[in-house]
């Protein structure tokens, strides 16, 4: 008896992917963070744990942090994403990407593309976070280097370079 492994169906999907349009299709059952790597070449947000506990996944839909690694890729149809390497570019880092340099809060740098994109996310509905609003904004983002103090003196700083 032979077995026949069936493919999963795809989907024809349209979004926006850091400012720039896609129409493309995707596996039903392909997660976001698979997508944007493996298709997409997009290989700046990281795989920590595959089960969203760490946030180095972490990009933005529609302006709101997800862990990449809970959604499936054809649920950004409509959206618009953004991942590390549409938040700035080398000739113009993003005010949080500079002040992450300048404060040193770069160890060995694998949860910092998703501590960008919470941190990213936290500036954009709040211009002026408290420290503690800071530790709240990018709680779902594991640091194993770091205790989490110049990520957030650099998020601090950042915040008021932006308003």
């Amino acid at each position: 008896m032979t077995v026949e492994i069936q493919k999963p169906p795809k989907k024809k999907i349209q979004f926006i992917l850091n400012k720039q349009p896609v129409e493309t299709e995707v596996s039903t059952t392909m997660t976001l963070l698979s997508f944007l790597r493996d298709q997409m070449g997009l290989t700046g947000t990281k795989e920590g744990c595959g089960r969203g506990d760490c946030g180095a996944c972490t990009v933005l839909i529609d302006g709101r942090n997800v862990n990449s690694c809970l959604m499936l890729a054809a649920e950004i149809d409509g959206c618009e994403v953004t991942t590390i390497e549409g938040l700035g570019t080398p000739e113009k880092l993003h005010p949080l990407q500079q002040s992450f340099i300048e404060e040193g809060a770069v160890q060995c740098g694998y949860c910092i593309p998703g501590m960008l994109m919470s941190a990213a996310a936290l500036l954009r509905e709040n211009r002026r976070p408290t420290r503690e609003e800071i530790q709240v904004g990018i709680s779902g983002n594991l640091c194993r280097c770091t205790g989490y103090i110049k990520i957030i003196d650099a998020i601090e700083k950042a915040a008021k370079q932006i308003s």
